[in-house]
């Protein structure tokens, strides 16, 4: 029997594995189907404290793993299927029919971005020119033309957010109205160096002789006409979806399936020794140093008897 499970290997999940092994409890981490999270899709990131010169997802991750492995923690690469919390020890259910029964379960399942759907996008995603992430990647995008997609708060504060970087934003909304705050709305129509495009949709991704993003093909939902803007790269901000199904039946989720942790704690959940970290549950900032403080907590507090 385990001490510590860990469900999940980005940022929260790794960082708790790092405490959890320092505090001597050798936990073992289910890396899920996307070893080292969502991350490992990021050319380059700057914002994590501590890399000066920036550092790529994927080293990142690595270097979180090897520290997390250097005291202690065990990594094993399978999808978990089902869990069993009704009782001690808790049930994890793997793949190819494995069952592993801890005391304390750490959930750092994170969540995955809803995308448009549009042509090219999949392959362009991660590095390309498109992103889902402006605080992430709009500094990546400095004095070029690039295009945000969505409505509603997000989208606004990230296309204001561009505007800083950006030489222009095209603010593309399917609807003639939009869904953000109405203070948030009026600073993005004020802004000249926004200009929203209403009622449309991207239908295609141009790539340019690199592979990388040169243009957008846009449809009007009420006219069906078709036009071309030319951007540097675009942002999705149409929302994200917490990789939280298997739990469904076990913890309160809210209406889009983030996990709601007990009362005012950040990290613990209504069943005990089950905690919770990063962005199957934080819906707010979902950073990567914010997932890593999230997975620090988890299991400062689960390594306490």
């Amino acid at each position: 029997m385990e001490e510590i499970v860990i469900i999940g290997s980005g940022c929260a999940g790794m960082t708790a594995a790092i405490y959890a092994a320092r505090a001597g409890c050798a936990p073992l981490v289910i890396e899920g189907p996307q070893s080292g999270g969502l991350l490992t899709t990021t050319s380059e990131v700057e914002n994590f404290p501590g890399f000066p010169e920036g550092i790529d997802g994927f080293g990142l991750l690595w270097n979180m793993r090897q520290q997390a492995e250097k005291f202690g923690a065990k990594v094993e690469s399978s999808i978990v299927e089902k869990v069993d919390f009704s009782s001690s020890p808790k049930k994890i259910f793997l793949s190819g029919d494995k069952v592993v029964e801890s005391k304390k379960v750490i959930i750092a399942t994170g969540a995955k971005p809803r995308l448009t759907g549009a042509k090219n996008e999949a392959q362009m995603y991660g590095g390309n020119g498109v992103s889902t992430c402006a605080t992430c990647d709009g500094a990546f995008y400095r004095d070029v033309p690039v295009a945000i997609v969505g409505g509603g708060d997000t989208a606004a504060e990230e296309a204001l957010f561009l505007s800083k970087f950006a030489s222009h934003v095209f603010l593309i909304h399917r609807r003639n109205a939009l869904r953000a705050d109405k203070i948030m709305a009026q600073r993005v129509m004020d802004n000249p160096k926004i200009t929203v495009l209403w009622d449309s949709i991207v239908k295609e991704v141009l790539p340019d002789e690199n592979g990388k993003c040169k243009g957008l093909i846009l449809e009007n939902v009420k006219t069906q006409n078709s036009s071309e803007i030319q951007c540097k790269a675009m942002f999705a901000a149409i929302g994200h979806i917490p990789n939280t199904e298997i739990f469904k039946d076990h913890l309160p989720q809210d209406e889009n399936g983030y996990i709601i942790p007990k009362g005012n704690s950040l990290v613990e959940t209504n069943i005990e020794n089950v905690f919770v970290a990063g962005d199957c549950s934080d819906k707010t900032f979902r950073q990567a140093i914010t997932a890593s403080a999230m997975g620090a907590m988890s299991a400062i507090l689960a390594t306490r008897e």
